[in-house]
């Protein structure tokens, strides 16, 4: 399971996020005792720990599964946009800090004087909509084990959540917590957004793709087709009169319907977009602005 289209295409804040924090750990890593302690916070009142401790991994083995999550999390960024999935981070990332130090705060636990660095609050909050809105596409057996496409990602999952037992474990509570918060829309947060400028700006830092031109050119050309899941559109509505129709490739409506667009939007945007699934992509996320 990758997600959709590899690389970082139409996910720029995701991109930002995970370069951060990977140059984060490498750079403190060596130099400095990450993690989340009472003593740093609530006595020698080291506020700027709060963002290291949000960002940066403790080790070379939590920064390889917890980059490959957030790398394959991509997905909700192409699926809710930028600017939602902007707030989503920020929101998930506050209210897991919080229950962190809420923790380290009344929990009497001489072992949990310190919490694991690193964004497990965004990583664990994005599990949440992982479970409820990405759908299985297949189905296999080994030693008899039922498995799923997304079983390699809850495997990912809990390797990082149990790399430090209760230290990373706290977090990763916290973390399916904040999700689960604004999976239910408390204090209104679906509804807020950040200025388009913000989001603007992360979209400039992405490397150029090589097939903006033809992207733009599509999503101007089609317009608005709705994409929402469980919304489905007749075929009429898609294409002109007299134009062959190829059917695409199913692996590629299976990627589309991974990422949480329904299949029949899924196959009438990759016919309009010749099979090209970032360009499909673009067309479906383009129907949700609209």
């Amino acid at each position: 399971m990758n997600g959709g289209p590899s690389g970082f295409h139409n996910a720029p804040v995701t991109r930002t996020f995970v370069v951060a924090s990977a140059l984060l750990t490498v750079l403190l890593s060596h130099s400095l005792r990450l993690g989340l302690s009472y003593e740093d916070i609530f006595e020698k009142f080291r506020f700027w720990r709060l963002i290291v401790s949000s960002l940066a991994f403790s080790s070379t083995p939590e920064l390889m599964f917890g980059l490959y999550l957030l790398y394959y999390f991509r997905v909700f960024e192409r699926q809710i946009g930028s600017n939602k999935h902007s707030v989503f981070i920020v929101f998930s990332m506050m209210v897991s800090l919080l229950l962190e130090m809420l923790t380290l705060t009344y929990l009497p636990d001489p072992s949990l004087k310190i919490l694991v660095s690193g964004p497990y609050g965004l990583i664990f909050a994005s599990f949440v909509p992982f479970y409820f809105d990405i759908p299985v596409s297949s189905r296999f057996t080994i030693f008899s084990l039922q498995l799923s496409d997304k079983s390699f990602i809850y495997l990912a999952g809990l390797q990082l959540l149990f790399s430090s037992w209760k230290r990373s474990l706290i977090p990763g509570i916290c973390g399916v917590l904040a999700g689960s918060l604004y999976r239910l829309n408390a204090f209104g947060i679906r509804r807020v957004k950040f200025p388009d400028a913000f989001t603007d700006s992360l979209s400039r830092l992405s490397w150029p793709s090589g097939n903006s031109r033809q992207t733009s050119s599509s999503a101007n050309v089609i317009g608005s087709i709705p994409s929402y899941p469980g919304h489905q559109v007749e075929g009429d509505d898609f294409f002109p009169t007299g134009v062959a129709v190829q059917e695409p490739l199913e692996s590629a409506v299976a990627t589309l319907v991974s990422m949480g667009f329904d299949s029949t939007s899924a196959r009438h945007a990759l016919v309009q977009a010749r099979s090209d699934v970032n360009v499909a992509t673009n067309i479906l996320l383009e129907a949700q602005t609209h």
